[in-house]
């Protein structure tokens, strides 16, 4: 009988764009590969890459007492009829909610992947900070399970919870982001006419983009010629989604372009000129590493995460967090300088390839997954 593998993880779409190749990979090597998450609208392409889905009803931003006990419920009893030999929860909740289903049924091995801090620990409000207590005591707990791996996308991140006594060192690992395929993400010459600059991701205030549409603004009040296109969606259920009606605002001025969620992120880097993402804090950012395998040159802040990927006047150009204004000047440098954009483009491309390729990723979660299952003894 073969090893059972289960990703856990709030969105099925996020487990479609971030962690498919991963799934496709253990199946590969003779795993059998369940994933619990919410269904959406990416459930029958789950399904079609020949994977099980167990859908779960998961609410990201509740915190209602009962229903989040009846959630935690139903992971111990999916965990219970599974009997899964190794989990991988992805991200705060079910890293949480997964850790103690994962003890109560005791499930051999567990690797937790923290993809970013998220609006807990960006957040400067009242609900985050009381909540940020919480979780770090939480998080304290579940990460602290005998055979369990925490994986860190980067060091920043994983230096702040090993000094923070969230987590030992020795129960942690660094891979870079989920890597990128850099077969469809590949180079094109940059388009002809007015250049585009793309914020590609959520439509969250903690995202930048108020501070793209400020820059945005600013550079066309000076005449700089240019497009700039947010394209992702508003994530509802994240407190930190900016308005529909201030995105309606924003199009009626005509100073950005307002593109919704775009499939087809390859065409979408192949049209733009520039790729931005002023985040206030990230794991490793998918799109920074999807566009510089385009081979295109990005601007970002300088926060953890974004440094990863973007090297300061090499891959890119960095700027301070939250500063609208700093944002607009290096823009401004890499809009009016079509050679810089070639090179540092160029620069970008051999990153990704070297540091980011998919296949890397693939490979060291692998060996995390046989270094864990090599621990115990499973009886089968």
């Amino acid at each position: 009988m073969s090893l059972k593998v289960l990703f856990l993880q709030t969105e099925g779409s996020s487990f479609y764009s971030h962690r498919l190749p991963m799934a496709l990979a253990a199946k590969a090597a003779g795993y059998e590969v369940v994933v619990a998450a919410r269904e959406g609208s990416h459930g029958d392409l789950i399904r079609a890459a020949g994977l099980r889905l167990v859908p779960l009803p998961w609410r990201r931003s509740s915190v209602t007492p009962f229903y989040e006990l009846s959630m935690i419920a139903r992971i111990v009893r999916l965990y219970s009829v599974e009997r899964p030999d190794l989990v991988h929860h992805v991200s705060a909740k079910p890293i949480l909610y997964g850790s103690l289903a994962a003890a109560i049924c005791g499930v051999p091995a567990v690797v937790n992947a923290l993809i970013g801090l998220g609006f807990v620990f960006i957040s400067t409000s009242l609900k985050a900070r009381v909540l940020r207590g919480v979780v770090c005591v939480a998080l304290r707990a579940a990460l602290s399970l005998r055979n369990s791996v925490t994986i860190f996308q980067n060091e920043d991140d994983r230096k702040l919870f090993i000094e923070g006594g969230i987590v030992e060192a020795e129960r942690t690992v660094l891979i870079r982001g989920s890597g990128v395929d850099i077969g469809h993400f590949s180079p094109s010459p940059e388009p002809e006419g007015e250049p585009l600059v793309v914020l590609p991701g959520r439509i969250l205030w903690d995202k930048g983009v108020g501070e793209f549409v400020e820059a945005a603004r600013l550079l066309s009040s000076e005449g700089v010629r240019a497009r700039f296109a947010l394209v992702g969606d508003r994530d509802e259920e994240n407190p930190a989604a900016v308005p529909a009606a201030r995105l309606a605002e924003w199009s009626k001025e005509g100073i950005v372009e307002c593109w919704g969620h775009r499939s087809d992120m390859a065409e979408v880097y192949a049209q733009a000129s520039v790729v931005v993402l002023p985040s206030y804090r990230e794991g490793l950012p998918k799109a920074l590493m999807e566009a510089a395998a385009c081979a295109r040159p990005l601007v970002a802040a300088d926060v953890p995460g974004c440094r990863e990927v973007v090297r300061h006047e090499e891959s890119g150009l960095l700027v301070p967090v939250r500063n609208g204004k700093a944002l607009a000047a290096a823009l401004r440098i890499l809009i009016e300088d079509g050679s810089l954009r070639r090179s540092m483009g160029e620069r970008a491309r051999s990153l990704a390839v070297a540091e980011f390729a998919q296949e890397k990723v693939v490979e060291q979660t692998s060996r995390v997954y046989r270094d864990l299952l090599g621990r115990v003894k499973i009886g089968h």
